[in-house]
């Protein structure tokens, strides 16, 4: 336990889609590896990066992840919870280093070298003039944004092809955003990195003997229609602690948003909108989207059926979902103009951690939200319009989950915080 004149913090920047015994393992070791009193996540809420809804809805994971060795949670905006690798670590830092207790963020890796990534996150946060001509090439010939970068830092002298291979890992491409969002933010935090354990991220395998991958309990949850029992391999995967908040909860997957994207294409092509406004939706896509209409696919059909080499099955995804949730390009640029994280929304808490609520609101620079109601009278009118879109968002994901159970859940006014 901290005392009251020193308050140390590490940060964790996760998903929790769903928790598992990974997460568990990594909360351990950061706290470990940093010496910090406490554990501060930030966590996305409904939805994710990768442009899907979470599996589980925010409360729940964060109860999870407080029933395993997090301290406090807190969740990261929805326009950059959905947004690119790029403006999802930038929002996360900014988010951690407002707090004025975090010392350190730690992160997983495929590669486990803090150096390595630090070094190519430095090109990528300076991009020297030869990095960008390359990139701009590769673009032209056709590759997506990930290949043309990873053949721009090959070329680059400053690294070898080993080095540059790094880019082709999600944590690694994630931690490698993590440290660059650091440099460019001038922010004292200091990265640390853990080498990822058992499985890689997408592989759908799970396995007793090792840490398994969300994308695997994701798969496995769906074949079991969400059930976890004694005796199925899930609930090996998930730790003890939160064993039973997964057998209370009912999780939604990607195709349970049809509706709610084919009434909004609809929606938007009968008023003749522009496509073009929501993020992720280029000119290209938007064209392509219309040609399609209306085919009423299934969401993840859809996301197959306009699929390019260009454009990578995420980014299509986060297109779709951008438009379904009314996420703009606008509001994109609005957010980072406000430093991309002006307010701190606490998921939850444990109760033994609660000095550490004392410390942020002592140190932080950025307003704590503890309770929505009333949250506004404390932000600016741009602030207040991103905090208004947080709760939109999470309203969208309860219709979809009322709607799929028949259970009547509390809304964003008057669910209250987590304490454990």
């Amino acid at each position: 336990m901290a005392n009251h004149t020193h308050c140390s913090a590490v940060g964790i920047i996760a998903e929790y889609n769903p928790f598992h015994n990974g997460h568990a393992y990594h909360i351990k070791k950061a706290k470990e590896l940093s010496k910090a009193d406490y554990c501060i996540v930030v966590m996305s809420g409904d939805f994710v990066q990768r442009g899907a809804p979470a599996i589980f809805d925010k409360h729940t994971r964060a109860t999870m992840a407080l029933s395993c060795g997090a301290d406090l949670v807190i969740e990261l905006p929805s326009i950059f919870a959905t947004s690119s690798a790029e403006d999802f670590a930038a929002c996360s830092i900014a988010l951690l280093s407002s707090l004025g207790v975090v010392d350190s963020v730690c992160f997983g890796s495929e590669c486990g070298e803090i150096q390595t990534l630090s070094d190519i996150a430095s090109i990528l946060a300076e991009e020297p003039e030869e990095y960008k001509q390359i990139l701009r090439m590769e673009l032209k010939k056709g590759l997506s944004f990930p290949q043309a970068r990873n053949k721009a830092i090959i070329s680059c002298e400053s690294l070898d092809e080993e080095d540059a291979s790094i880019l082709l890992t999600p944590n690694n491409i994630l931690g490698i955003e993590y440290c660059k969002a650091i440099h460019r933010q001038n922010s004292s935090l200091t990265p640390l990195t853990i080498k990822r354990a058992g499985s890689g991220y997408h592989d759908p395998l799970v396995t007793p003997d090792q840490y398994s991958s969300a994308t695997g309990i994701r798969i496995l949850l769906k074949e079991n229609e969400g059930g976890i029992t004694d005796t199925n391999s899930l609930y090996l995967q998930i730790p003890e602690s939160a064993r039973q908040i997964v057998k209370n909860s009912q999780p939604v997957f990607p195709d349970d948003f049809s509706p709610l994207l084919n009434a909004a294409l609809l929606r938007l092509s009968m008023d003749d909108s522009s496509l073009e406004r929501y993020a992720d939706v280029s000119r290209e896509l938007a064209a392509r989207i219309k040609k399609q209409l209306p085919d009423f696919l299934p969401f993840e059909e859809k996301i197959s059926s306009l699929k390019t080499k260009q454009y990578t099955y995420t980014r299509i995804s986060r297109a779709l979902l951008h438009i379904i949730l009314g996420i703009t390009t606008e509001q994109i640029k609005e957010g980072k103009e406000l430093g991309y994280a002006p307010y701190a929304r606490i998921l939850g808490f444990r109760k033994d951690s609660k000095d550490l609520l004392g410390h942020i609101k002592m140190r932080g620079s950025i307003p704590l939200i503890t309770k929505t109601a009333g949250a506004e009278l404390t932000l600016s009118e741009a602030a207040s319009s991103m905090l208004r879109q947080d709760f939109y968002c999470s309203h969208l994901y309860q219709t979809v989950l009322q709607n799929k159970y028949h259970i009547q859940n509390k809304n964003e006014f008057t669910r209250s915080v987590v304490i454990l």
